[in-house]
């Protein structure tokens, strides 16, 4: 055996080792995994359909501050293209001296702002105490990074019938996001949708490191709908749109952006979100991704088709 071909082997019993540690995980996953078939499942919200044939953008202020604020934003990405308004009523934030949201009067706003303007609404609910109030008002219930594992909020929203928005925590793997995952379809809650939204590295000129290859390994690994929050990954406005063409390309099945009318006097995350202007900018320029996705959308349906 040559240099050259030693190395070939080397590479292919690397990946059989890999191979074998996926199947281990698969096994202890009996309703996340991926269906022999290939089929996915897609979340339905009203007339939204997530995981399906069309690209869904999420998109909306970080927190919501005033009814004139969340009612701009809610017309203005309505009218660029985004089907689901994003917003926070609670806020978990890091220091205890700044603005935490409008808490139940947040909620209600955006509940107004979607009814207004036709787009159902994803918010967060920190704890498994809130669940009930934010079910009430919000169509997906979303789960930050910081409480990915909190089992207790997780166990909360499985009783729940509202689709979860499952956000990887900040220093979780790929695997602590499936189990968790696994938790709540476990337990009773098949809605779930895994969102990328970068994790903490050594970096420092960027709020997180997307790792964006997680996108079309958990489509490998699982049926449910991933998409990518390029907001929190970033924490830069200015690397949003690129990383949002990213993710389109890599095949995510939707965005979670933040958008405000006014970035530099935001309560919350303003250095991360973008300005209408920017957002409808970034909407057309993503025109022709969007295109291509649904070409490969259109092929993947097929042959998961043909294999059935």
């Amino acid at each position: 055996m040559d240099l050259e071909e030693f190395e070939f082997a080397a590479l292919d019993a690397l990946e059989t080792a890999a191979d074998a540690e996926t199947q281990a995980l698969l096994e202890s996953l009996k309703y996340v995994r991926k269906r022999r078939d290939g089929e996915r499942t897609s979340v339905c919200v009203n007339s939204v359909e997530i995981g399906g044939d069309l690209f869904v953008m999420m998109a909306g202020p970080c927190a919501v501050e005033s009814e004139r604020q969340v009612m701009e934003t809610a017309e203005a990405v309505a009218r660029a293209g985004a089907r689901i308004l994003r917003g926070g009523g609670f806020k978990p934030r890091t220091s205890p001296y700044v603005f935490q949201g409008l808490g139940l009067e947040g909620l209600k706003l955006l509940r107004k702002a979607g009814d207004v303007f036709g787009l159902p609404i994803v918010s967060e609910a920190m704890t498994d105490g809130q669940v009930e109030m934010v079910a009430e008002y919000a169509d997906i219930i979303q789960v930050g990074t910081r409480s990915m594992q909190n089992a207790a909020l997780l166990a909360a929203l499985s009783r729940c019938r509202r689709p979860v928005l499952l956000k990887r925590g900040m220093v979780a793997s790929v695997e602590e996001l499936l189990q968790a995952a696994e938790a709540l379809l476990a337990n009773g809650n098949p809605n779930v949708i895994l969102c990328e939204r970068g994790i903490r590295t050594c970096g420092r000129l960027t709020r997180n490191t997307c790792d964006l290859v997680a996108v079309p390994l958990l489509h490998q690994l699982t049926r449910l709908p991933v998409i990518v929050d390029p907001s929190h990954a970033t924490g830069r406005r200015s690397l949003v749109p690129a990383l949002a063409r990213a993710a389109v390309a890599i095949g995510a099945d939707g965005l979670l952006v933040e958008v405000h009318p006014s970035p530099q006097n935001a309560l919350s995350d303003g250095v991360q979100s973008l300005a209408i202007p920017q957002f409808e900018r970034m909407m057309r320029r993503l025109a022709p991704y969007l295109e291509l996705w649904a070409q490969e959308r259109e092929r993947e349906t097929a042959l998961s088709a043909a294999r059935r």
